[in-house]
């Protein structure tokens, strides 16, 4: 089972480490935040019909389940504005390693808070993770003044905001089956964007082959499987050590803006890869 889950993961961060360009990519063609955050969640919303009806699960509208449904869906709201406002202006490549470092500490400070103990291996794991994220960002000569810059403070707020989500999605799906909290948040986040959503500036006429295709894989690809893989993972395996395996996010995603939006990918980002994968063995083993 833990092999299956694994390679799930693996799976889901890759397509998460795509995401990064494919927004970058889809923020060309629609003007406004709102309208691609509703559009990506009533994609994801209708996408998870099929799996409902073949797992032949019921859609569940308990009150006591909307303590962790609304959190969790406003959280996905303030993450995917933010998400979308950072990848249209800022170096996304760097940004995504900001946002795949800080994660796993804000989870597992969280969980630690909660519990109120913690493993040795995840503390060495998080600290090599860190460790790995700051050669990748170059942290050492640079300085971190210079990364938290004004356009990366958006990558900032997505990582506290995912962080915080972990641990509530976490809780939820305690007293909730993993397929419906997820289909229920996809569905309150599509209902909580409608107020902001400007429906008569979609840009459609500008839309072609390139939007299809990076929306697909920003809303199917990353949301509908990746999110959903990663927060059925965490009822299985825990916040923190599904959380870790964003440290793998970073070299994925520095290497896939090298190759499409022509991001330099450098010997500490090399380093600064393998040594998040050592963090993530380190607190699965």
């Amino acid at each position: 089972m833990n092999n299956y889950i694994y390679l799930l993961m693996s799976l889901a961060m890759i397509s998460w480490a795509m995401a990064w360009t494919n927004a970058h990519i889809v923020n060309q063609y629609i003007p406004s935040y709102y309208n691609l955050v509703f559009l990506r969640f009533f994609l994801g919303f209708i996408s998870l019909f099929p799996l409902m009806l073949f797992k032949k699960k019921k859609i569940i509208f308990d009150i006591n389940i909307f303590k962790y449904i609304f959190p969790a869906s406003l959280l996905f709201l303030l993450y995917n504005i933010s998400f979308f406002i950072a990848t249209q202006s800022a170096d996304v490549g760097r940004g995504a390693i900001l946002v795949t470092t800080i994660n796993p500490i804000i989870t597992l400070m969280i969980v630690t808070i909660i519990n109120k103990k913690i493993k040795k291996n995840e503390i060495i794991g998080i600290m090599i993770g860190m460790f790995g994220g700051a050669i990748i960002l170059d942290l050492f000569s640079k300085g971190i003044i210079n990364i938290i810059s004004e356009n990366n403070i958006y990558f900032v707020f997505c990582a506290l905001t995912w962080g915080i989500m972990t641990v509530v999605i976490t809780y939820g799906q305690k007293i909730i089956n993993p397929l419906n909290f997820i289909f229920l948040c996809y569905l309150f986040t599509t209902l909580f964007s409608i107020p902001f959503v400007d429906f008569f500036n979609f840009g459609v006429e500008n839309w072609d082959a390139k939007f299809y295709f990076n929306f697909f894989l920003v809303s199917i690809g990353a949301m509908s499987f990746g999110t959903s893989i990663y927060m059925y993972s965490t009822s299985l395996m825990g916040p923190v050590k599904s959380s870790v395996f964003i440290f793998s996010v970073p070299f994925l995603a520095m290497s896939i803006s090298t190759i499409f939006l022509n991001e330099i990918i450098t010997v500490q980002t090399i380093i600064g890869g393998l040594l998040s994968l050592l963090a993530i063995y380190i607190v699965n083993k």
